[in-house]
C-alpha cells in the first residue's frame, strides 16, 4: 500500500534518461510557498511517464532550508531522484500553478508497530508536496491491513488478530505525525469507511467496474500466479480496495494525488481507473499517480535491513543511537545518492561534500556522518540527535564526555549487559568484574587486555591490575559501562 508497482503492459510507458535521477527529502520543518492545485482528478488513459536516472540541467537545485516560492515540486522531486513514473504529465503542469493546491495521498499498511527504513521514503515524498504549499494526507491501512498487499511479497501475509492490528495502527499514526508533525499532514484510517460496506454494495459499486483481464495483467498478480504457492481471492481484490480508498478520498476528501514505491503502480493505477470510470471528472479535474523508486544500493539489495532486522523509525522499536549508528555503513559508493535521497540538505553541499570525498586528506566516514545526523534530525527531532551523538561519545572509550545513567541506559540495549546487587559490586577487583561480567573470558585475559591500555572503566582507562570498584565508580548509584578495546562493551546494572 506504501509503495508503487512496475507499469502494466497495457501502458505506455516513455523513458527519459538524458537525467540522472537522486533521491532526497525534504524536513516538514521549513515551510515553502509553492502553491499548486487543489481538486485535479483522473486518471491518464493508461498513460505512464517514467523517469530513470536523471538530472535535468535545466532545473534549479531547490534550497531546503528556504522558501519554494516559484518551485514545482514535480520537477524538485525529479532533481533530486525522488520520481519515477506518473500517470500523466499534466501533473507536472498543474504543479507550476501559483492559485491551486494539490492534495496528496500515501497508504501505510500497518503490517507493524512501526514503519521502516523504506516507508521513510513515501514521508519524504509527501514532505515534499508540504514545503511547496501542498496539503498531505498518510492513510493507514486498517482495512486493508487485514488483508495484505500481495506486490512484492512471494507468500500471503500472516493474517493480524485485531488487538495486533489497533496495536501497529496507534504506532504507525504516532510515527508520522511525529516526523510530520500533526499539524502538516490529515490522518485517515481505511476502515472508517469499509466497515459501512457490505460485500454486495462493493460488487455493485466497485466490482462491476473492474475487468478481470486488466488486473490479472498487472505485474503484481502475475509474479504471484506463475508462482508455486499462486494468489487467493482475497489477494487478488486487494488492488480494488487500494482503488476504491482512491476513489473514496477524491470523491469525499479532495485528494487528486496517489504516491508510492515503484512496486505499487498496479494498486495506484487501479484507483485512478476507477475514478475515471465511476465519476467520469473532466480534463481539468483528472486524479493522478506518482512513484518514487525504492531504496537500494548501488548492488540492487534492499537498503534497511540490518543484521538484526529492519530499521524501524520508531524510537520504541529502534534508539535514535542505533538509527544513527546504521547509516555510517553506507558505503562511499551510495553515500552520496543517498545524501540527495534521504536529507535535506542543498544540492550544492552535497556535490561539494562529492568533491571533497576525492581530494587529498579527507576525513574518511565525513558523508557517512552527515548523512546521519541530517537522517537522525528529521526522524528523530533535534533531541533524538542529540542523543545519538552523546551515546555515540559515550561509547568511545577515553571519551571525555561525562556520563549520566540516562546516557548509559540509552545504549544499554545496544551493547551486552547484565544486572549484579550492590555487594557483588563494590570491592570487586576490574579484573573479577571483567570476567564476571561477560566482558572477558578469563582473568588472563583481562590482565593481558589491561597490560595492553585496552580496559576501561566508564570510559577511562584502567593501568592497574589492583584497581577494585569504588562507591563513587557507579555512575549515579544505579551503572557501570565496562569497555575492552573500542568496541567490546558491558553495561553493569547495580541492582
Amino acid at each position: 500500500m506504501a509503495a508503487i508497482a512496475a507499469s502494466s503492459s497495457a501502458s505506455r510507458t516513455l523513458l527519459f534518461s538524458h537525467h540522472k535521477l537522486f533521491l532526497s527529502p525534504i524536513s516538514a520543518r521549513s515551510t515553502t510557498t509553492c502553491q499548486i492545485s487543489h481538486f485535479l482528478f483522473n486518471t491518464h488513459r493508461n498513460t505512464s511517464i517514467r523517469f530513470s536516472s536523471i538530472t535535468s540541467p535545466g532545473l534549479q537545485s531547490p534550497r531546503e532550508t528556504h522558501n519554494f516560492d516559484t518551485s514545482n515540486v514535480i520537477d524538485i522531486l525529479e532533481k533530486r531522484g525522488l520520481l519515477e513514473s506518473l500517470t500523466s504529465d499534466n501533473l507536472r503542469s498543474l504543479a507550476s500553478s501559483t492559485n491551486k493546491t494539490l492534495k496528496v495521498y500515501c497508504g501505510f499498511d500497518p503490517t507493524a508497530e512501526s514503519l521502516h527504513l523504506g516507508n521513510l521514503m513515501g514521508i519524504i515524498v509527501l514532505s515534499w508536496f508540504i514545503r511547496c504549499g501542498h496539503q498531505a494526507v498518510a492513510l493507514v491501512g486498517g482495512a486493508t491491513g487485514r488483508i495484505g498487499d500481495p506486490s512484492g511479497k512471494s507468500l500471503e501475509r500472516p493474517e493480524l488478530d485485531l488487538h495486533t492490528l489497533d496495536k501497529n495502527i496507534l504506532g504507525i499514526e504516532n510515527t508520522i505525525s511525529t516526523i510530520l508533525k500533526s499539524n502538516s499532514v490529515v490522518i485517515l484510517n481505511n476502515y472508517d469507511w469499509w466497515k459501512d460496506i457490505s460485500f454486495l454494495d462493493f460488487l455493485k459499486q466497485v466490482g462491476r467496474y473492474a475487468r478481470i483481464g486488466t488486473m490479472i495483467a498487472k505485474e503484481s498478480v502475475k509474479k504471484r500466479l506463475e508462482s508455486e504457492q499462486g494468489m487467493s481471492y482475497t489477494e487478488f481484490t486487494y488492488q480494488l480496495l487500494q482503488g476504491y480508498d482512491f476513489l473514496h478520498m477524491f470523491r469525499n476528501d479532495g485528494v487528486n494525488v496517489q504516491i508510492g514505491g515503484s512496486d505499487q503502480w498496479g494498486n495506484i493505477t487501479a484507483g485512478t481507473e476507477l475514478i475515471r470510470k465511476i465519476l467520469q471528472p473532466d480534463v481539468s479535474s483528472e486524479a493522478y499517480g506518482l512513484t518514487f523508486p525504492l531504496l537500494l544500493k548501488s548492488d540492487g539489495t534492499k537498503f534497511g535491513k540490518s543484521e538484526d532486522g529492519a530499521i524501524w523509525l520508531s524510537p520504541s522499536m529502534l534508539s535514535p543511537y542505533k538509527f544513527y549508528q546504521y547509516f555510517f555503513s553506507v558505503p562511499d559508493a551510495d553515500v552520496i545518492r543517498f545524501l540527495k535521497i534521504l536529507t535535506f540538505l542543498e544540492l550544492e553541499e552535497v556535490d561539494e561534500l562529492e568533491r571533497d570525498m576525492k581530494r587529498p586528506g579527507y576525513v574518511p566516514n565525513t558523508a557517512q556522518r552527515r548523512l546521519s545526523e541530517e537522517v537522525t534530525r528529521f526522524v528523530h527531532g533535534e533531541e533524538g540527535l542529540n542523543e545519538a551523538r552523546k551515546a555515540t561519545e559515550a561509547l568511545r572509550p577515553g571519551a571525555e564526555t561525562q556520563l549520566d545513567w540516562k546516557t548509559i541506559e540509552a545504549i544499554a540495549e545496544d551493547v551486552p549487559s547484565c544486572s549484579l546487587a550492590y555487594d557483588q559490586v563494590v570491592n570487586l577487583s576490574l579484573v573479577d568484574l571483567s570476567v564476571s561480567s561477560g566482558l572477558l573470558d578469563s582473568k588472563s585475559a583481562a590482565r593481558r587486555m589491561l597490560k595492553q591500555g585496552g580496559l576501561y572503566l566508564n570510559n577511562n582507562r584502567v593501568d592497574s591490575e589492583s584497581k577494585s570498584i569504588e562507591p563513587q565508580d557507579i555512575v549515579d548509584g544505579k551503572v557501570l559501562l565496562l569497555s575492552a578495546g573500542k568496541k567490546n562493551k558491558v553495561v553493569v546494572r547495580i541492582s
